[in-house]
């Protein structure tokens, strides 16, 4: 998915403050987003963290890269629980959720897998989702994607290669 089209595209979401936030918003920024869930007991923890600590090990660089965390469980993401959800990771994480069709959007237009999966013999349930971080250049261009568990280190060397030389 490097490189290729099309991947991405304009999104309009609502964030943890309660504000409308759209794709447009982000432009000038490097965006690393992440596609999960705060009821996420590994991965989706561990990746933010990743991201969280990439944008910190840039230095005064990681002011051009914004995080963005998009929930696809807007039944339990609300933008109350992404509001206390987020700050644990970094202050500059952005949380972001919405109705069902306009998350189904976002996660289509970035090749996300998602699907709510019922926990055997509860009401309880999952989300089994892709794991992807996708970094979006400052002209809203998708430029490629981090698998699951990819280091801080990782994305940091990655993003040197794609921000502006000091």
């Amino acid at each position: 998915m490097w490189n290729r089209e099309p991947v991405g595209g304009p999104f309009a979401l609502t964030d943890h403050t309660g504000q409308t936030r759209t794709d447009a918003d982000f432009r000038g920024q490097f965006l690393l987003i992440y596609f999960g869930f705060t009821y996420c007991p590994d991965i989706c923890p561990t990746d933010l963290q990743a991201m969280a600590q990439a944008v910190d090990q840039l230095g005064p660089a990681g002011e051009l890269v914004q995080p963005l965390f998009i929930s696809v469980d807007p039944e339990r993401d609300t933008a109350e629980q992404l509001a206390q959800y987020v700050p644990s990771f970094h202050p500059r994480l952005i949380g972001l959720t919405g109705d069902t069709e306009a998350i189904r959007q976002a996660a289509d237009a970035y090749k996300v897998y998602y699907a709510k999966v019922p926990r055997p013999g509860s009401s309880e349930f999952t989300i089994e989702h892709t794991g992807f971080v996708y970094l979006v250049g400052p002209d809203g261009r998708y430029r490629g994607f981090f698998p699951p568990g990819t280091s801080a280190e990782r994305l940091v060397h990655v993003l040197k290669q794609h921000l502006p030389r000091p």
